[in-house]
């Protein structure tokens, strides 16, 4: 296998037990914050946490990243995750939410190593190869929809407190993940590149990136509240956690297994088309969510919200691609996902709060105003690209 299959293929593993890891904690955080909790409204402040902890991360991850190369930061992530899942195991044992927000802290940290997972197999394909690289490595994902809730299945009664199992087997995966991250055979960046380039102000105000910062921030925003608020709002419905590992597991099934083919169709539609679906595809499922509440309606709308999720995250990926050169793909990349965890932090805080005060209705309703925005940002690049060009 040629070296860059190889990355691909290594980085798209890594990526899955890294979704699997997250998979499970969408799953469990909130329940077991809400156990833990003597704020039955802060149950989703774990979780929060860990995305505020990723959203942190990501710009001394990028950097450091820069001048270490890929394989020695992912080392890096990959040793928080596994201390985090373990932290997070004798947290439940011991009933302490403090220390549970710890772990998640730590897991997000690792997280903010990870999330380059995508760009770091940008980097070692070729231009042509690109679009299918990304979508490959986001392709580990369907792993994590198969395992991940499953897994919180299986193994939340393998130690007397429930769910302390489940993180005791995580941390098991971060280990493999180390292992995985130890076969990387990417070349460390040239030390003449570093800190050259357009400074970020220039690049930032590019047409191109502000609609790539915008589908990346919205469009995981929107699945990010949805998607956390639905197991306090179906364990308010009284449906039993299988019911709600499986609706997760399609909602990642629907994330991650579009793609296979989500690089082909960019190829063949063009990135702000399949931007443009996705936007389409949050908004399906706002309406499914409004229209009911039964089992079928979680199922549904969780799973067009991860078909969206999919077309508007690897859409955005690629996009922010056209807007750097080689020696300024740092602090780009680091902007880009400060910006996109800045919002998905907001968005999951926000989502215990909007559940617990306000109701299942009022979280939809809450998302309209991001799918709006993203609509409006693509139209206006498909515009500007329309223009004709002057002189």
């Amino acid at each position: 296998m040629i070296p860059m299959k190889k990355n691909v293929l290594l980085l798209a593993t890594a990526q899955a037990m890294m979704m699997t890891g997250g998979s499970l904690l969408i799953t469990t955080s909130a329940l077991v914050g809400y156990r833990l909790s003597p704020d039955k409204a802060l149950a989703t402040l774990p979780l929060a946490l860990q995305m505020m902890a990723g959203m942190l991360t990501t710009i001394p991850a990028s950097l450091l990243m820069q001048r270490i190369g890929r394989r020695g930061g992912f080392l890096i992530g990959s040793t928080l995750g596994m201390t985090g899942a373990a932290l997070a195991a004798y947290a439940i044992v011991s009933a302490q939410f403090a220390l549970f927000a710890l772990a998640a802290v730590l897991s997000g940290m690792f997280t903010g190593f990870g999330n380059y997972y995508r760009f770091a197999a940008a980097d070692v394909a070729t231009t042509d190869y690109r679009p299918r690289a990304i979508s490959y490595v986001m392709a580990g994902g369907v792993v994590a929809a198969l395992v991940g809730p499953n897994l919180a299945n299986w193994t939340r009664g393998w130690l007397v407190t429930p769910f302390a199992g489940s993180f005791l087997a995580l941390s098991g995966i971060m280990l493999l993940s180390f292992l995985t991250i130890w076969r990387l055979d990417i070349p460390r960046p040239a030390t003449d590149t570093h800190g050259h380039g357009r400074p970020l102000s220039t690049i930032a105000r590019q047409p191109t990136f502000i609609v790539a910062a915008i589908g990346g921030m919205f469009g995981y925003g929107v699945m990010a509240l949805v998607m956390t608020a639905t197991p306090l709002a179906m364990h308010e419905h009284a449906y039993p956690f299988g019911d709600t590992a499986w609706v997760i597991q399609w909602h990642i099934l629907g994330m991650f297994a579009p793609s296979f083919f989500t690089g082909a169709l960019i190829r063949r539609l063009g990135v702000l088309t399949v931007m443009l679906a996705g936007a389409v595809l949050n908004s399906a499922c706002v309406l499914v969510n409004l229209s009911g509440t039964s089992l079928d309606h979680y199922w549904l709308a969780l799973l067009l919200l991860g078909i969206g999720w999919n077309f508007l995250f690897i859409g955005a990926t690629q996009l922010l691609t056209e807007t750097y050169a080689s020696a300024e793909k740092g602090k780009t990349q680091a902007l880009n996902d400060f910006l996109v965890f800045t919002t998905v932090t907001l968005a999951v805080l926000s989502a215990g709060h909007l559940q617990h005060y306000f109701g299942w209705r009022a979280v939809n309703l809450g998302v309209v105003p991001l799918i709006l925005v993203t609509f409006a940002a693509l139209a206006w690049l498909i515009r500007q690209r329309r223009q004709p060009a002057v002189g």
